[in-house]
């Protein structure tokens, strides 16, 4: 199958590459795919823990959005720092662009401002260092990425363990930590009978139940239609756990909310992962612990 070749811009917005080879890694898959790049002087750059300073990283998604070459504009990695650019952002100049933007974790503070400001539709899928320019890719997520970016409706297919389900809604999340950051403020949307994804590293399960309290606490739980609980890994049990994991705490969550709430479905911060529309539509089945998710109304023109 033919897949769509894309003008590809690659910008630091948040934390500093530290490998800077996967730049040039990723750089070479994508020009061998058929894709053209650019290179923003930020992938190589440091300011303290950021890849610049806040004007220069600011600057840096200006360049993405002005630049006629660049019709998909990747993040080099997460991190830190979007939070420090939102209230400078001009959502409505960024979505008159008509550029894509993708990455994951920190990214998802941009995401939900975006899709909150100015409806913009925003991908949560591989960063150009640590996917792209891995030492060795994912064959999943390429696929994955390039299927549904060059496709205007995308089918998955993959295994979630939860109950039986029907419905569709507006897609939305990732990054636990920075959706529970955004409690409260302009830039987290209210999404009705959403799909809701989640997903972090590093986190203890209690401090997961912790942050979904805060969004149960906040009226956003219970306003989903479904919750998917992505890839949680990274932390270690202690002794004062007793019993208390992962299991059990989703187990507790779920009896405590009452909303359709699913493990397994493959996005986090591991080497696989889907491509997701944050803002797009959504229509979940689940039978039998398989479930089919056909993605659509995101933007892409065939």
């Amino acid at each position: 199958m033919t897949r769509r070749r894309f003008g590809v811009g690659f910008y630091a917005p948040a934390g500093f590459v530290t490998d800077p080879a996967a730049i040039d890694r990723a750089v070479h898959r994508l020009t061998e795919l058929g894709h053209r790049v650019v290179v923003d002087p930020t992938c190589a750059t440091r300011w303290q823990r950021f890849a610049a300073t806040d004007d220069e990283r600011l600057a840096a998604i200006e360049r993405m959005a002005a630049d006629p070459r660049v019709e998909l504009a990747i993040a080099a990695r997460g991190g830190y720092g979007w939070s420090r650019l939102l209230e400078r952002i001009d959502f409505a100049a960024l979505a008159g662009a008509g550029k894509r933007w993708m990455g994951y974790s920190d990214f998802t503070a941009f995401q939900l401002a975006a899709l909150a400001n100015a409806g913009m539709t925003t991908f949560a899928g591989p960063t150009a260092a640590y996917d792209f320019g891995a030492p060795i890719p994912s064959a999943f997520t390429l696929d994955h990425c390039w299927g549904l970016l060059g496709a205007t409706r995308y089918e998955i297919a993959c295994a979630l363990d939860g109950p039986d389900f029907s419905g569709d809604g507006t897609l939305w999340g990732g990054n636990l930590a920075m959706v529970a950051h955004l409690v409260g403020s302009q830039y987290l949307p209210r999404i009705d009978g959403g799909i809701l994804f989640l997903e972090d590293i590093g986190e203890h399960p209690y401090r997961i139940e912790r942050m979904l309290y805060q969004l149960h606490n906040a009226g956003v739980l219970l306003r989903q239609s479904a919750i998917l609980l992505g890839d949680f890994s990274g932390y270690e049990l202690g002794p004062n756990d007793n019993g208390y994991d992962a299991a059990a705490m989703v187990a507790h969550i779920r009896a405590r909310l009452g909303v359709p709430l699913y493990t397994g479905l493959p996005f986090g911060h591991g080497p696989e992962k889907l491509t997701l529309p944050v803002g797009g539509r959504c229509a979940l089945t689940v039978r039998g612990g398989r479930a089919e998710m056909v993605l659509s109304d995101y933007g892409i023109r065939p």
